[in-house]
């Protein structure tokens, strides 16, 4: 039996493990279903197990949590849960956090053993500016025809939404070693790598370290515009970012989401990485003046509400949500309906790479 055939079998084994410990615990710490009770036995859920008793929802998220919120709560409002509760081992802090913004009652546990604590919300990230020996390169990122943006302290050159390069601090060393030139970019080791995410900056150096910065920054930009433009063929330089190329193209036309004036904003918490589709914000300004904060979106993320609630959190100034028009499904509406705080949902047309 090769590897691919027993992979379904052990997902559907963890599955059911899953649902069993969900109901163990559900049972062990607030009481087994008594005779006549409502609710269903565990059952399977997208990143872990459910169940349904008495009118509450129980969640199981098995590992990574920081993105689940979304998804539990969908799962609750298909059943018409009157309590949700989350039992994790991960991200109860920023769960915890974001559970408070919606009027749904949202309970968040910590999972240790067989022991469940309720868990203490986290404050948000604390803002960190760009190093000064940073902020030193961000005329070369302008110099190549990329646009220079700054989240929780990185430096970074982006084209139509999509990551191009970022300032760096340590050394990369390529192959068998050695320093590349593109690596000696400034004397105090501060340096502008070229490429869409780590790896590819890692490989530019390896294959083009004897490229001028500039020079080699200046062609990717050429490239990534070619490819990342509305109605463009698919292209791996288009599947990145939707939500960021989606911001862009609203930056460009403004009235697009109901302001006169965009720009890019720090989003709440730090970007993870470039592949996994997360939102982003923007600062806008509306045709009478007032501040609001617009959150992008794309594809059927579950979790873009919660991570609206962050930004909620971050200021006084209304929030809009814009997602694809194809992607404004009835249950972002109706999970968007149970934040404290009023959130605006906008369906943009015009919304591929």
């Amino acid at each position: 039996m090769t590897d691919a055939s027993r992979i379904p079998a052990d997902t559907s084994r963890r599955s059911q493990l899953l649902a069993i410990k969900l109901g163990a615990l559900v049972d062990e710490h607030f009481g087994p279903r008594q005779s006549g009770a409502t609710g269903a036995d565990a059952e399977t859920f997208a990143t872990g197990a459910a169940l349904l008793r008495d009118g509450a929802a129980w969640v199981l998220i098995d590992g990574r949590a920081d993105r689940s919120l979304g998804a539990a709560l969908v799962w609750a409002v298909r059943r018409s849960a009157t309590h949700l509760h989350v039992i994790a081992e991960h991200d109860t802090g920023l769960l915890a956090r974001r559970a408070t913004a919606f009027s749904l009652p949202i309970t968040v546990w910590f999972a240790d053993g067989r022991a469940l604590l309720p868990a203490i919300a986290e404050p948000l990230p604390t803002r960190r500016a760009v190093p000064e020996e940073h902020e030193a390169l961000r005329s070369m990122i302008v110099e190549a025809g990329a646009t220079p943006n700054a989240e929780h302290g990185v430096l970074f050159g982006e084209v139509r939404g999509l990551e191009v390069c970022r300032v760096v601090a340590s050394p990369t060393t390529g192959f068998l070693g050695e320093v590349s030139e593109l690596a000696r970019a400034d004397d105090d080791g501060v340096r502008l790598e070229v490429g869409v995410g780590a790896a590819d900056r890692e490989a530019f150096q390896m294959l083009h370290g004897e490229i001028p910065t500039v020079a080699a920054l200046a062609d990717i930009v050429s490239t990534v515009q070619a490819h990342r433009s509305t109605g463009s063929p698919q292209h791996p330089l288009n599947r990145l970012g939707i939500e960021r190329f989606l911001r862009w193209q609203a930056e460009e036309t403004p009235v697009l989401v109901g302001c006169t004036e965009l720009t890019p904003a720090e989003p709440p918490v730090p970007r993870p990485n470039l592949k996994d589709p997360v939102p982003c914000v923007a600062r806008g300004v509306r045709p009478d003046g007032s501040p609001a904060r617009v959150v992008f979106s794309s594809g059927v993320d579950l979790d873009a509400l919660p991570y609206v609630a962050d930004v909620q959190a971050l200021g006084d100034e209304p929030v809009v949500l814009v997602l694809p028009a194809r992607d404004l499904l009835p249950i972002v509406s109706e999970v968007a309906g149970l934040l404290e705080r009023p959130v605006t949902v906008v369906g943009l047309t015009s919304a591929s790479a």
